[in-house]
């Protein structure tokens, strides 16, 4: 039953931990990215979270422990002081000594830590662009580089194996001499008369006994040692702070229908129209639109008469939603990742929001169907059919305003001419916000704003921006005659 809920404490922690942590990460958002790779929150779920757990499976066996030497110790003061004093004495000097091995055990273990986290990380980056390095050739060079940090990771591992053999070969023999010297001490005892043989008899058995607490104790100490190499990597992560939080003192929601409008920028997206935000300088119009979602700390952008930093993320989020550039999807069930809140009532209005997006062939080539489950990150679709995936999954969040960063830009004409066609018929009524500068999705936009160095330069359709804008021909012929 120790045994049970000894192991029981450690993957309940251990589990815990991981959630803490996991979770934490998530709501995070990019501040993670910003300061850990990918690969090191990995290697802290999977890893320093098991390690960490390992003390919670140590410290009711430990108490245990102390509480039988305690228990030993008296019952042996009462029968000879000086043998007593000889148990009360050793155990520290037996704790002090394995505390030589710890200090270099736990600075090897640290950076055996680091180590299999950059590997952790290298093989992650990898898998995600697996798909590029086969079509340039590298997979011999990431080969190389693999192979040379693996190595590192093993020799990192010798260097720990040294100071741990000695812990583990420490944890029988201290004990092992202890009971020796104790049991030698008493033998002395009986022949100077000070104790009979039956005395000496149980002073064995109570030295015999102790081996079991002072092995659980130095135990403790090698598991408590690997819990604080763990538990610091998780803090590192633990104290991440989120970009954006919730404002301490939520104001109420602006009315829907409400127009969003960019100080900095000076854009004003109209409600139920189609807007298009045109920039020469991507990143540009990038944070236009991390700033409309407030996806960033930056400040400046109203609902309504509320600026956002007002309102509640919870609120925020269920209103205005933004499809980010670089296309997002998670490993399981391809209906669950197209509508991960539940919302859509039937598999039929999954398929309109495929329809819409034009991915009908993505959903032809897989035998389950929307019952399909596909690979993390999508790696088995090409860069346009995951592009209209989550062009999918954006228009079943169904928000009061959708911002879309480059929807169609890893498509082809005749398919970015029907996205066009079909976006602008399904959000009807409804905001939504379009960077791009594709003209075929421009002549489709109600209202097409101009961006130069950040600030609005010029505005109407894209007709009229065409016959009056030279700066806005450059930008959407990309300075070619059409």
């Amino acid at each position: 039953m120790r045994h049970r809920f000894a192991v029981q404490n450690w993957l309940r922690a251990s589990f815990l931990l991981a959630q803490v942590v996991g979770h934490h990460a998530a709501r995070s958002g990019t501040a993670v990215r910003q300061r850990v790779s990918t690969g090191e929150v990995v290697a802290t779920v999977s890893n320093d979270a098991m390690r960490a757990g390992g003390a919670f499976d140590i410290t009711a066996r430990g108490a245990g422990a102390v509480v039988s030497y305690v228990v030993v110790a008296v019952i042996l003061l009462s029968s000879s002081v000086f043998l007593g004093l000889v148990v009360l004495l050793g155990v520290p000097v037996l704790v002090l000594t394995l505390g030589a091995v710890i200090r270099p055990l736990q600075a090897r273990q640290r950076a055996q830590r680091e180590e299999v986290g950059r590997l952790t990380a290298l093989g992650a980056d990898t898998a995600a662009g697996l798909r590029v390095l086969r079509g340039i050739g590298g997979e011999h060079a990431f080969f190389e580089r693999y192979h040379a940090r693996s190595q590192r990771v093993r020799r990192a591992g010798v260097d720990v194996a040294v100071p741990q053999s000695t812990l583990d070969a420490a944890q029988v023999l201290l004990p092992g001499i202890f009971v020796v010297i104790v049991t030698w001490l008493g033998a002395r005892s009986v022949l100077a008369g000070r104790i009979d043989a039956g005395d000496l008899v149980a002073f064995y058995g109570y030295a015999a006994f102790l081996v079991i607490p002072l092995r659980t104790g130095a135990e403790a100490v090698d598991k408590i040692t690997r819990a604080l190499v763990g538990a610091r990597r998780m803090v590192d992560v633990l104290e991440i702070e989120p970009v954006v939080t919730e404002p301490k003192d939520a104001q109420p929601d602006p009315p829907a229908g409400s127009a969003l409008v960019d100080e900095r920028s000076g854009v004003v997206v109209e409600p139920g129209l189609l807007t298009c935000i045109a920039a020469a300088v991507p990143d540009e119009s990038t944070a236009i639109a991390t700033r409309l979602g407030r996806l960033s700390a930056e400040r400046g952008v109203r609902l309504g008469d509320r600026a956002l930093e007002e309102l509640s993320l919870t609120a925020l989020r269920r209103r205005i939603v933004v499809s980010e550039q670089e296309p997002i999807l998670f490993s399981g069930e391809l209906r669950g990742q197209l509508d991960p809140w539940g919302r859509a009532v039937s598999d039929t209005v999954v398929l309109q929001a495929l329809a819409v997006a034009n991915a009908e062939d993505v959903l032809d080539a897989l035998p389950e169907r929307l019952d399909a489950t596909i690979d993390e990150r999508g790696r088995s679709f090409s860069g346009g059919q995951r592009q209209r995936l989550v062009l999918a999954r954006a228009l079943l969040a169904d928000p009061e305003i959708l911002v879309l960063v480059e929807p169609t830009s890893a498509v082809d004409a005749h398919t970015e001419a029907r996205i066009a066609r079909d976006l602008r018929e399904a959000r009807a009524g409804r905001t939504t916000v379009v960077l791009t500068t594709s003209p075929l999705v421009l002549d489709r936009a109600d209202r097409v704003v101009l961006i130069e160095a950040g600030k609005v330069v010029a505005e109407g359709t894209h007709r009229e921006l065409l016959g009056s804008s030279p700066a806005y021909r450059d930008v959407v012929t990309r300075g070619e005659e059409t």
